[in-house]
């Protein structure tokens, strides 16, 4: 399935399954909507897989990573090759998004779009590299527009590979620098000139540079002049393949109805390239967890979600999105094994 083809199959949720899923909470045996939130992330999912027993059990994170040019630039604490460095620790089983997965009942799934390493020789990693890593887009566009489909198209492939063997996506990423081409799409979506109030520390950036960094997007910004009308050409200019692999997988599990949990704020950018590319696809978006890095609470915003969580989560990979895997699971619970009024005997009028 092509991008074109991908867009032409994205429907809203079901606003019929909606209201059957409103109608059976309203029986259950509570006072009305009392588990708040958690009722609301169940409505959704009925609204999204067209069911009130909406399958969540089989879980998937799909790890993205990709390298960024843009780190010449002196814009991240840590040197580009930890990208490939962590890559083989997710491989052998190490890593926090190994871990919280693990917990979680899900699977991982580690793809290569971009990483600027043979890494061929690390089990496990699914080899879709477009580029030895994106180019500095403080001189120019990060990528071609090809590219920039070619890494949306690779997401959308991952969405279907899996979906076989998957009820819900979650997006995780890898990529030295990634925070940086973030601040500049939220930046770009927001109309805003000035990047400074979405950028933030990163990997943990000294504070002292980050004005450096503001700067080198506020730059990067006037050369390149992405239009915020056209997201394939926000994508190009001041994206990264994982970015732009994480929106494909969005657009890809919208298109056959699947929950995708995005992550944090890398991960959000991905989801703001698909909403502008398909408004629908946000529908089939959950916001897994508020992030601590500057810039999260405008892209939320910009995207019309609250998160699950706020647990003052910076790390990435899809560790937040692994950490909010359970409530689905409970909202299934609540959907399919709590009584009725009708079959336990409780009085309505008593709650």
């Amino acid at each position: 399935m092509n991008l074109n083809e991908c867009l032409k199959r994205i429907e809203p949720q079901s606003g019929e399954w909606r209201e059957a899923a409103k109608r059976k909470i309203h029986r259950l045996t509570m006072p009305r909507w009392a588990l708040g939130r958690l009722l609301d992330l169940a409505v959704d999912l009925a609204g999204m897989t067209r069911r009130l027993d909406f399958p969540v059990a089989r879980k998937r994170v799909v790890l993205m990573a990709g390298d960024h040019g843009i780190v010449a630039e002196g814009v991240s604490p840590q040197p580009q090759c930890v990208t490939v460095q962590m890559l083989r620790n997710f491989s052998g089983g190490g890593g926090a998004i190994r871990v919280l997965s693990s917990v979680a009942g899900a699977e991982v799934v580690l793809a290569d779009l971009g990483v600027n390493a043979d890494v061929s020789g690390i089990p496990g990693v699914l080899p879709y590299k477009i580029a030895m890593g994106t180019a500095n887009f403080r001189y120019g566009p990060a990528m071609s527009r090809e590219q920039a489909v070619q890494a949306l198209e690779t997401g959308i492939r991952l969405a279907e590979t899996f979906a076989p063997q998957t009820d819900v996506f979650a997006t995780g990423e890898m990529g030295i620098g990634n925070t940086t081409p973030s601040s500049a799409i939220v930046t770009v979506f927001s109309g805003e000139e000035d990047p400074s109030p979405f950028v933030g520390s990163g990997a943990g950036l000294d504070p002292a540079l980050l004005k450096h960094k503001s700067e080198v997007i506020r730059e990067v910004l006037v050369r390149n002049a992405p239009d915020p009308d056209d997201p394939v050409d926000v994508l190009a200019k001041v994206g990264g393949f994982e970015i732009g692999g994480i929106a494909g997988l969005i657009l890809g599990a919208a298109a056959i109805r699947k929950p995708v949990l995005v992550d944090g704020f890398i991960s959000t950018a991905g989801a703001l390239i698909a909403q502008r590319l398909s408004p629908e696809s946000a529908e089939y978006m959950i916001l897994a967890h508020s992030s601590a890095e500057r810039g999260h609470r405008r892209m939320r915003e910009l995207l019309g979600k609250e998160p699950l969580l706020d647990l003052g989560l910076r790390l990435g990979e899809g560790t937040g999105a692994a950490l909010a895997m359970p409530l689905l699971d409970a909202a299934r619970a609540v959907m399919t094994d709590m009584s009725t009024f009708e079959s336990s005997g409780v009085t309505e009028e008593g709650l």
